[in-house]
């Protein structure tokens, strides 16, 4: 079955065809560093990481580029109220959000361009702009640079807009516009207000990028002209999208072929976001679920679909993945050393699945009904695992390779050793740990051998204070974190 992905654009789910066969050009709108992430934020990341995932498992190569805005309006001001430089800020915030992503598991990108480090990119585009008739620079001697709507009779293709129907673009001052629906590509330095390490040096003055001109150059550096999928969240549509695809299409780029937007995450019917105060940072959230659950969590819906964050449905999709989890851990004890060519296979991306999983994420990622059939396989594994007589050793083999396959695909397979330590980890570290609980586990076994329960409880509830989950089972005892 042939990939179709839902494109903003041309609001229809159409096939998939990469430009370059074999290869395929990604860019998705990274965040601006002006505070630390929340659920919100990250649902993006994990929605591109599942699409990165799935291109991958189908054999395609990913330039997957997901760009970092470190400098930003908000930035200066949160700086200025904390007292500390506006880098020294989003650098911190950076390296929070590097943080959450390697929490949930979120593969580096390719590459991930910092706004700061690419000026000169976007100091180019602006003048072949300018030099192109859509843009010019405002007549009040600010040194602004302005996009120049009314020059492109495209804009509002991306949003499905007509300009007159726009309101006035309020990312700088209207003075020197010739239409307030233009919007900023520099803005000039006010020495006044700004710290003069937040700017750099223009033929049109002092100043720093806008918004917008930020992802057309760096996607145009790392991908070039012409690429596959643009992507980023729905609230980025309009403008920030739109104004993309507009000033790159004004410079002659083709620019991307088929968009995709992820929905909001809301809470009490209201997008998160920090201006609501009832955002939820990743941190805090980790203190409630493991990682690999709120992963679970943010994959089990569509990247399409409206989600109402919630305790309980957080709940809810934290003990599903665990029931999974037992499952796996008694299918790989019955399996014995047969369980260690699988899950070699798993690490190195030899992955399997069912036909119903790949239909499904086929299907513009239909990851609710991928899930169902991870659930579905699952079953399956606990019917062989119940069974009376010993479980058939290929279908139990295939059985829970197909389970972590897919859960792999959806970077939700909670055996994947990186979640031991948020995302990255040393084998030799989880060689120890498993060496240390088989221990305990041992004494545990020994004292219930000799009937002294209160030792045998005592040794569970050590590790229950550490975190570890134990359970008994026809086979022994298993556990997880």
């Amino acid at each position: 079955m042939t990939l179709r992905l839902h494109d903003s654009a041309t609001r229809q789910t159409r096939d998939f065809v990469p430009r370059t066969p074999g290869r395929v050009g990604v860019y998705v709108c990274g965040l601006t560093v002006q505070s630390e992430p929340h659920v919100g934020h990250v649902r993006s990341a994990v929605n591109f990481d599942v699409l990165r995932r799935w291109l991958l498992a189908r054999g395609l190569e990913v330039d997957f580029i997901r760009n970092v805005t470190d400098i930003d309006d908000k930035i200066l001001t949160k700086a200025a109220d904390r007292g500390v430089a506006w880098y020294a800020h989003a650098a911190a915030m950076k390296r929070a959000l590097d943080d959450a992503y390697a929490a949930l598991n979120v593969l580096p990108p390719t590459y991930e361009p910092l706004a700061t480090g690419h000026v000169p990119e976007m100091l180019e585009l602006i003048e072949e702009l300018v030099e192109r008739g859509h843009a010019y620079v405002a007549a009040d001697g600010s040194g602004d640079v302005y996009f120049d709507v009314a020059s492109w009779p495209a804009y509002g293709e991306l949003s499905g807009q007509r300009v007159e129907d726009m309101e006035a673009a309020v990312d700088a001052d209207p003075r020197g516009k010739r239409d307030p629906r233009d919007f900023a590509l520099w803005k000039g330095w006010k020495s006044e207000a700004e710290p003069r390490t937040a700017s750099w040096p223009s033929p049109w003055g002092r100043g720093r990028p806008g918004w917008h001109i930020e992802c057309s150059a760096m996607a145009g550096k790392y991908l070039g002209a012409a690429f596959d999928i643009h992507g980023g969240g729905l609230d980025l549509r309009f403008p920030h999208h739109e104004n993309e695809l507009a000033q790159s299409r004004a410079a002659g780029r083709d620019f991307a072929a088929y968009w995709l937007h992820n929905a909001w995450i809301t809470t009490s019917g209201e997008k998160m976001s920090k201006s609501l105060g009832n955002s939820l940072v990743v941190p805090e959230v980790l203190r409630r679920v493991r990682p690999v659950e709120l992963r679970y969590s943010l994959v089990a819906a569509h990247y399409r679909s409206h989600v109402e964050f919630s305790e309980q449905a957080l709940g809810e999709a934290a003990t599903a993945l665990q029931r999974i989890e037992q499952t796996l851990l008694r299918a790989r004890d019955a399996l014995g050393g047969a369980a260690v060519a699988v899950d070699d296979a798993v690490a190195a991306g030899e992955l399997s699945w069912t036909d119903g999983f790949a239909e499904a994420m086929d299907d513009d990622l239909a990851t609710p009904r991928a899930v169902a059939e991870v659930q579905a396989q699952v079953r399956v594994l606990n019917q062989l695992l119940a069974s009376g007589d010993a479980p058939d050793p290929a279908a139990l083999r295939d059985g829970y390779a197909r389970a972590r396959g897919m859960l792999a695909v959806l970077g939700a397979d909670p055996l994947d050793p990186r979640w031991a330590s948020g995302g990255t980890v040393d084998p030799r570290a989880a060689e120890v740990l498993d060496a240390l609980v088989g221990d305990l586990l041992e004494q545990r076994a020994e004292a219930r051998a000799a009937r002294d329960f209160a030792t045998a409880d005592a040794v569970r509830d050590r590790l229950a204070g550490l975190g570890v989950t134990l359970e008994d089972t026809p086979t022994g005892p298993t556990w997880s974190l």
